[in-house]
Parts: structure tokens; sequence; C-alpha cells
């Protein structure tokens, strides 16, 4: 375990490292395998001080679960797509959102984690399904104004296009190592990273294309 440093008193610096902890032990051995120890090492604190905060392992699991949905909308929101025009706002949203998932490996893996438990815990936080609708609200005002301008389908719906753009930043990280092993051929991976990043593109305003 590392040495516990002593600190000022400061309750919000010290959850962020608990938070910042728990998600990288959850995301390495899931909400069975961890142990709040663990987490208490990585933060640099005791036990005592994480139960102090969060109570139990289930509550800080939910914590980093609203944590890191948090994070990848608020990121989403920032872009200023509103600001630009429909095709290559949806072309930044798709490239953003591949580029985060390839550099936040623990959010991909926390959510395949919580798949394996079919949806449990986030399906109890009424937070995570608010934060969540934002990242619609950015790809709606997006469609919609594609739409009136005539370079998107009219029939496209937000939910699925928010779908083939998650499906491939997703299957990217998560299948990295099984798929680049049998479909790879020459490929390095920084090839493989670059393929797909120009995949999600490609692949989203194919869809969009009026018929």
């Amino acid at each position: 375990m590392p040495a516990i440093i002593k600190r000022k008193n400061d309750p919000e610096g010290l959850k962020k490292r608990i938070l910042a902890g728990a998600l990288a032990t959850f995301a390495e051995f899931g909400l069975q395998g961890a142990r709040m120890e663990q987490i208490a090492g990585h933060a640099q604190t005791t036990k005592r001080m994480v139960v102090y905060h969060f109570s139990n392992k289930e509550n800080l699991y939910m914590a980093v679960l609203e944590q890191v949905y948090q994070a990848i909308r608020q990121h989403e929101t920032r872009l200023n797509l509103a600001e630009m025009p429909p095709l290559l706002a949806m072309q930044k949203l798709a490239e953003a959102s591949f580029d985060y998932h390839i550099s936040h490996p623990d959010f991909m893996r926390l959510v395949c984690s919580e798949n394996l438990m079919r949806g449990r815990y986030i399906s109890q936080s009424s937070r995570i399904k608010e934060l969540n609708q934002s990242a619609l609200d950015v790809l709606e005002n997006i469609l919609i104004r594609g739409k009136a301008a005539g370079v998107f389908n009219t029939d496209a719906d937000t939910v699925d296009v928010h779908r083939l753009i998650s499906s491939i930043c997703t299957h990217n990280v998560s299948n990295r190592y099984t798929f680049h092993t049998l479909f790879g051929g020459d490929e390095n991976e920084q090839q493989s990273i670059a393929r797909n990043r120009q995949l999600v593109v490609d692949a989203t305003l194919r869809y969009l294309r009026p018929s």
C-alpha cells in the first residue's frame, strides 16, 4: 500500500482523491473484486476516511458512475457545436467522442463492468439519466439544423445516431486487443486508431446523408 501522506484539512480534495482512486480500482477489479483498502491506498488515506465520506462500497461506486458520466457529458457540451455548420458539428462530435473514449479507458472499463451486472446500479441513478439527456440535446440540436439545411436525412433519429457513434467508439476500446489480434493484419496500433477514428466520422455522415 502507498504511504499515507499527511495533508492539511481538505475534505473536498480528499473526496476527489477517493473518487479517482475508486475509479481506477473499480475499472481494474469491478465492484465485487475491489476492496476499500485498495481505494484508500490509491487516495493516500485510510479506509476509515473512505467510509466516513461514502459509507460503503456501493455508495462509492454509484458516486464514481455519476462522476464519469458527468465528465463525458461536460466534454460534449464544451465543444460549442451550436456555433458550427451542422456537417462540421457532427464531424467534430464524432471525433471528440472517439478521442474521449481513447483517452479515458477507465470510463470504458467501468461501463463494461456495469453492463456485466446488467445495469444494476446505473438504473438506480436518476442523476445519470438527467446527465445523459444532455448528450441527446447536443446531438438533436445538430440534427435539427442539418435537416433544416437539407444536409441530413429527415428520418434520422437522435438516439440511433448516438448509438451509431457510441458503438464504434466503444468497440474500439472494449475490443481493442482481441480485434487487433484477429483482424489487425499488418497495421500497428496507431494506424488502427486512425482508421477507426475516420470510420466513426464516415459511417455517421453517410448514415445521415439525405436519401
